[in-house]
Order: structure tokens, then sequence, then C-alpha cells
């Protein structure tokens, strides 16, 4: 009997069990009073008014505004390099030193050689006043006199030649200096001292490059030129470089000129931007992205940019509604700065947008809405965590963000 009497606990055992089991999955399976059923969690924003400034980007080349591969005039041997590889250099600084010693041997010479025609300059003279005086007495012949003049003038020439000669040998020296043309910063020496260099040489001695100011060349789609010009025309316009990922501000500059002419193979305007790059942020030949400010339009309504969804028939955004239902609304957007974008059309400020969840709804879903955290101020980091949109400011007192 006492098999029987365990089996028979073991069984109401296992009941019980079953039905305080299925009680508490029920329990906690039925939403909380006052939930909806089908609630989707999402992060929602606010679409708000502010100052929307309106720039184009484009990738560009760092350009120095001139760049001089130092070259010998003068055949010789390379007696002293006189700079350091990467050093500042100011105009007329001494870079190389050619031996001197043959040039100013050749301009002794052409000085040896000038005095001597100055003295039988000066003696041809004499004699022209000498005859001048005897001509009236019949102690010289008339011919005599004319000679002695025309000696007097082919001497003359010779020694202006001779001067000619001796300030060719001067400036021969003088090339013997290979001095900075401009300031600027010295490249890699292309050869060493003791180097007997020539004038047909394929190769100079060193590159000086002007690194400030220094300039940004970039192009922009041809669409994009009527706004530039109706930009530029009201003064210079601000341009601002950033990294090639457009990660990192570098230096800030102005627009310098636009090209005369668009690529037709490309469609793309060539623009040149100036920066002073006195810290030397932007070196030459690196690729650079650049942000070019137009204008700044007041007062827009704009959301963040997360909220803009884009389907087959166009941009669109989800609202959230006083009831916590979700409504597509199809957008009319415009430029996108600093994470925002302004709504042209199909939104007014005010209205909640969802920010983040949109690939889980779908219209007239109903949302457990969460408002995102704080936004970070302009130039700083961005949190992890979803942004929320910031109050109204002013573009033009804002810094420069990335392109986005």
């Amino acid at each position: 009997m006492r098999p029987r009497w365990l089996g028979a606990g073991a069984l109401a055992a296992l009941a019980l069990g079953g039905y305080f089991f299925s009680h508490h999955h029920s329990s906690a399976a039925s939403p909380k009073k006052g939930a909806h059923a089908s609630s989707v969690p999402v992060v929602v924003g606010r679409s708000t008014t502010r100052d929307m400034p309106v720039a184009f980007n484009g990738i560009g080349t760092v350009q120095p505004l001139s760049v001089v591969e130092v070259k010998v005039r003068v055949d010789g041997q390379l007696d002293k390099i006189a700079f350091t590889e990467g050093q500042e250099v100011h105009a007329g600084d001494l870079l190389a030193q050619i031996d001197p010693r043959p040039f100013e041997v050749q301009q002794a010479q052409a000085e040896a050689t000038r005095a001597k025609d100055e003295a039988q300059l000066r003696n041809a003279k004499v004699d022209v006043d000498r005859y001048t005086a005897l001509i009236d007495t019949g102690g010289v012949a008339a011919q005599t006199l004319e000679a002695t003049k025309a000696q007097v003038q082919a001497l003359e020439a010779t020694v202006r030649a001779d001067q000619a000669a001796v300030d060719t040998a001067k400036l021969q020296l003088g090339f013997t200096r290979l001095v900075a043309p401009m300031d600027g910063r010295v490249g890699l020496r292309l050869v060493n001292a003791g180097s007997v260099v020539h004038i047909t040489d394929t190769t100079g001695v060193v590159t000086v490059t002007q690194m400030h100011p220094i300039s940004v060349i970039f192009s922009l789609p041809q669409d994009e030129l009527p706004d530039i010009l109706a930009g530029a025309s009201h003064g210079k316009l601000p341009v601002v470089a950033y990294t090639r990922d457009g990660s990192r501000s570098l230096a800030e500059g102005e627009l310098s000129v636009v090209d005369s002419q668009v690529d037709s193979t490309t469609g793309q305007v060539r623009l040149r931007a100036i920066f002073p790059n006195t810290d030397r942020t932007l070196w030459p030949g690196s690729l650079v992205s650049a942000r070019l400010l137009v204008r700044t339009e007041r007062a827009v309504t704009v959301i963040p940019t997360r909220a803009v969804m884009r389907g087959q028939d166009g941009e669109y955004a989800y609202i959230v509604k006083a009831d916590q239902t979700v409504e597509m609304r199809p957008v009319t957007t415009g430029q996108s700065t600093d994470g925002f974008t302004a709504v042209v059309s199909g939104m007014a400020a005010g209205e909640t947008v969802v920010l983040d969840g949109q690939s889980r709804i779908a219209p007239g879903a109903h949302v457990k809405a969460a408002e995102s955290p704080p936004a970070a101020s302009p130039g700083t980091a961005a949190p992890a965590a979803p942004v929320s949109l910031p109050a109204a400011t002013s573009a033009t007192s804002a810094s420069p963000s990335p392109p986005s």
C-alpha cells in the first residue's frame, strides 16, 4: 500500500505545480492596466524653428600659391649646402654655394681688359686735343685729326663692351649663391655637397614651397553655381576645410575665385579658397573636404536628419499623433546641416517625429514614445545615445560643423 500512496501523492503534486505555473505565466503575459497590447517602443524628437545655413560640400586638394624648384644657373662644384631639410626660410636666405673661384678669376680678367682699354681711350683723347690745337697752324693734317677722333669713338665702344663683360662676370659670380626666392619651407635635398652641377640638369637643388597663405581647390556641381555667384556678389563667402572624412575641422578661410568655365565632361565647376594657414594645419597635396557657406535662411522649420526616410514615392517622416499612433507624412526637404534637415513643406514646427525605430512600425501603429536626451552643443562630440533637436539658434554665430 505504501507505493500506491506515494504514486498518488506525486500525481497530486504535479497537478498542483502545473496549475501555479499556468496561472503565473498567464499573469505575466497579460498587459498591464492602461497599456496597449501592440505598442512599439520608439525614440522621438520634435520639429522646431531655427536659422539654417545653406552650405555646399566638395572634395578638394590643398595647393600652395607658389612652389619653386631652385636650380643652378652656372656650372660648377657645389661647395656647401646651407639649409636643413624641412627648414623654414625667408626670401634671400642662402641655400647653397657653388665654388666661386673660377668666376672671381673671370671677373678680374674682365676688369683688367676694361682698365687697359680705358687707358688707350684717355691717350686717344689727348691726341685729339693736341691735333685740334695744331690744325690751324698746319702742324698736322686734317685727315690725321679725323682718324684720331674715330679711334676715340672706337675705344669708347670697346670700353662699354668691357664694362658689359665686367657686369656679366659679376652676375655669374652672384649666381654661385643659391638663395631662397620667397618665404617658405624647403623640402628634401636633391643633391649633395661636392657634386658637380650644371644648368642643364633636370633636377634642382631643393624645392621651396609657400606654406602660408595657402589655397584649396575644390569642385561643386554646376547646379549650385547660381547660389554661389549670388552669395559672392554680397561679399566674401566663408569656407571651412575639414579632414577628408569630414570628422574634424582644420582651417577657416574665404572663397577667392570661381573658375571661368564649367567642365563639360563632369558638370563641375572649380573654386579656389584662401586660408591663412599660420598653424600649418593644411599641408600641400593633401585631400580635404571643403564646406562653402553661401547664405543663411532665417526661421526655418527643421527636424533631425534621422527622422527623414526615403521610399519609392519620395521622402517621408513618421509623425506621432495625440493618440500615440503614427502617421506616415510625405515631406519636401531642403538643406541638411549639423544633423538637421530643413522641411520645405509637409510639416509644421512643434510636431513629434520618430527618430529611431521606424523599421518596426507602419502607418496606424501604436507606439510607446521615449524622448531623446538633450543635444550636445555645437562643436562637441555627439553622445552615443540619440540626441534631441536643440533650441533655435543663429547659424551665423554657431561654429561650423563637418559636412554631412
